[in-house]
């Protein structure tokens, strides 16, 4: 792929002070884009801004704003600066998410279980709302996803993740349908099992709330390294690049999907739900019994 391939192009990245948000952000100042990242540390996210600022070349523009996407408020300051700033809004990164409350789902908090919900699905459901206007008006645009094993998988004590990113899944399929008449195109990534953050958030929990098995693939994949950033952040700029246009709807996993080779293929993705969530049935798995 050509280094400048977003070269003037602007992207907001929310969840850009650490992990694979502050990766993506890398990428896409690589390639040229003008940046609006955003998160509630702001102190972590200076140092982003700093870093990401020195990979800048004249004409682009790098600036960090403090955001809770879980308030609509918020939301919209933040995309009114981008638009101050930049004029146009070219991509959205929807990378903000937390695992929230572990344990069984009678015993965790209410309130730290819907803030989970808040964050990670009605925080990106806030920050498209806001870009859409903008989008539309210039008939083009790019909607990045994070989703995760949470959307196709069971995840038994961490419900509120699980449901949440399921969900955030069927909104990003659903939304490009909605938008796919004003040349948007909107996708979510699985960025694979991930050593950040959240990892560590799981170890400090144990396995008493997070289950056993799950603790211990845990440490599985902070002893060997886990999925590694590099590949999510390729997805995620491949996504916001011109290479990857007519591709929308999908949920597109960075570490075992081909996605190099799909813009040869746009029209059969188009008309196929390859790589969607959808219902198995039994004639999928050879149980004729169940289903006409």
């Amino acid at each position: 792929m050509n280094t400048a391939v977003l070269h003037g192009k602007t992207a907001i990245i929310t969840g850009a002070n650490q992990g694979l948000g502050r990766e993506i952000a890398r990428a896409y100042a690589q390639a040229g884009a003008s940046l609006l990242i955003c998160a509630r540390d702001l102190e972590l996210l200076r140092v982003v801004e700093q870093e990401l600022s020195l990979l800048a070349l004249p004409g682009q523009a790098i600036e960090a704003v403090p955001a809770d996407v879980s308030d609509a408020r918020s939301v919209s300051v933040l995309v009114e600066r981008a638009v101050d700033r930049f004029g146009r809004i070219d991509i959205l990164v929807n990378n903000a998410g937390i695992y929230g409350p572990m344990g069984a789902i009678e015993k965790v908090d209410w309130q730290a279980w819907l803030k989970t919900i808040e964050i990670n699905l009605f925080g990106s459901i806030l920050m498209c709302n806001a870009v859409l206007p903008y989008m539309k008006r210039q008939h083009a645009g790019k909607i990045v996803q994070l989703s995760g094993g949470g959307a196709t998988t069971p995840m038994p004590m961490m419900s509120a993740y699980a449901v949440s990113k399921a969900a955030v899944v069927r909104f990003t399929d659903t939304l490009a349908e909605e938008v796919r008449e004003f040349n948007i195109d909107v996708n979510a990534i699985a960025p694979g099992a991930l050593n950040t953050r959240m990892l560590d958030d799981v170890l400090a929990a144990g396995p008493e709330k997070v289950g056993k098995s799950f603790f211990d693939r845990s440490l599985q994949q902070k002893a060997t390294g886990g999925a590694g950033l590099e590949r999510g952040a390729a997805l995620a700029l491949f996504l916001a690049s011109a290479a990857s246009n007519g591709i929308t709807g999908k949920l597109i996993s960075a570490q075992w999907d081909r996605w190099e080779d799909w813009p040869q293929h746009t029209d059969e993705l188009r008309r196929s739900d390859v790589y969607t969530l959808r219902r198995i049935v039994g004639r999928d798995r050879g149980i004729l019994w169940g289903d006409k």
